[in-house]
């Protein structure tokens, strides 16, 4: 027997040896990256080009709009999700915002577009958004065997940081060199194509679970999106105190176009830069988050000080690579904190009940990005730049401590009695002790 023979077999990555799910996938890339072209473009369009004064209103504004129906829409989301076709969902929200920014390509073609346009068009990308990241987490079981739902979960949530990092790199740059119209256009190929991969997919179909014998008929269905929350204490003050920092961190997206334009003095290249080391430490983050040891509060209230730090560095040093640097930073946590906690939550959740949930999850984390674009929009107008970074700092100390002293050793295994009430155990549960740990294994 040869060395070859004894050298154990190596495993092709979850994308190549699973088409579809690697086609799932690659869709989701193409429209999370398209909608965040779209945004990273407009913002800068909006400052650079459009708006005059209250410049900081106008892209506050615009982000706003941006995130409003991921929060809105939730109890619809959970209920398309939770009664139509994966598939179905998947394809026709696709499909629907290639064809509106299409739209805004063909209004924008040879001159400027009204700003309502814009607003209008991202009201619907963010629309459709909210239907598609949900319903492929969901979908996640359907297309995946279970021992790879964790190499799954970290494929998809490094979609958002391939989307970060391509999109966003392109979003100001083809604004400055193609306008609005380029923008769109190039948008709508995206969605499109990402509605024709969907259409090539066969998702299996979800395993329904046995209810418990004496259980009661309506015991293993899912339940509505208040009982879902309220059957999950522990994690229902983990996403409060998340929706807390996302007040702080999500304005970075506003702060960006406003740091380059008023203390750089730079154009669409330096905002591509920064958003490419956003999105460079996200993707970094999403790699690695699996390995990085420690419970999932306490790690994830290092990471929120963490990023205190680099935003506290951003404030005191003015400068493109040190600004980009701190973001790759705080991106790199960002990345940290998704795997460890969604990888929990795919675990933790009953079936019946991650519809509902992951909708819940998105709005909850979702419903500060409107007021922190608001609020630094405005804020921006008034302050410079580098003392919004200041204050993102400061807002984010006390969710890190809120979450440090959220739980005591072994709380996620009384959270996963919360969560599985009336369901069986299965052969696939982890075990208590994975559970305790917070999934290190």
């Amino acid at each position: 027997m040869t060395a070859t023979t004894l050298r154990p077999r190596r495993r092709l990555p979850l994308v190549l040896r699973n088409r579809a799910f690697g086609a799932v996938w690659l869709g989701q890339v193409l429209t999370q990256a398209a909608v965040r072209m779209f945004q990273v473009g407009v913002s800068w369009w909006l400052v650079a080009y459009a708006v005059d004064a209250g410049r900081g209103l106008a892209s506050g504004l615009f982000m706003a709009v941006s995130t409003l129906p991921a929060v809105a829409l939730a109890p619809v989301v959970a209920r398309a999700v939770s009664r139509l076709a994966h598939r179905s969902v998947l394809r026709t929200a696709a499909a629907t915002a290639g064809a509106a920014v299409l739209l805004l390509a063909l209004v924008a073609y040879g001159s400027a577009p009204p700003t309502v346009a814009a607003y209008a068009a991202t009201l619907v990308l963010a629309s459709c958004q909210a239907f598609f990241d949900p319903c492929l987490t969901t979908s996640v079981p359907e297309l995946v065997d279970d021992e790879d739902i964790e190499a799954a979960t970290g494929f998809e949530l490094s979609t958002q940081s391939l989307a970060s990092l391509g999109g966003a790199l392109l979003g100001a740059l083809v604004v400055d060199a193609a306008g609005v119209a380029g923008l769109a256009a190039g948008c709508a190929a995206a969605y499109l194509a990402a509605a024709l991969l969907v259409t090539t997919v066969r998702f299996r179909p979800a395993v329904a679970q046995e209810p418990q014998d004496g259980a009661e008929s309506g015991l293993g269905t899912a339940r509505g999106l208040r009982e879902v929350l309220a059957g999950l204490p522990a994690i229902r003050k983990i996403l409060v105190c998340f929706t807390a920092a996302n007040l702080f961190t999500t304005a970075v997206f506003v702060v960006i176009p406003l740091y380059t334009k008023s203390e750089l003095g730079d154009g669409g290249s330096t905002v591509a830069l920064l958003e490419a080391g956003l999105g460079t430490g996200t993707l970094l983050g999403s790699i690695t988050g699996a390995r990085v040891p420690g419970r999932p509060t306490r790690l994830g209230a290092c990471l929120l000080a963490v990023m205190a730090a680099a935003f506290t560095v951003a404030y005191l040093v003015a400068g493109r690579l040190v600004l980009a640097g701190c973001l790759v930073v705080a991106g790199w946590c960002v990345g940290v904190i998704g795997v460890r906690f969604v990888a929990l939550f795919q675990r933790l959740v009953p079936p019946a009940d991650k519809p509902g949930f992951f909708a819940v999850m998105q709005a909850v984390l979702g419903a500060s990005f409107p007021a922190a674009s608001l609020l630094f929009g405005v804020l921006g107008d008034h302050l410079p730049a580098r003392t919004l970074c200041l204050i993102q700092a400061a807002g984010l100390v006390p969710a890190a401590i809120a979450l440090a002293l959220l739980r005591g050793p072994g709380a996620d295994d009384r959270e996963r009695g919360q969560a599985g009430v009336n369901r069986q155990p299965h052969p696939s549960d982890p075990s208590p002790e994975f559970v305790a740990t917070g999934g290190e294994r």
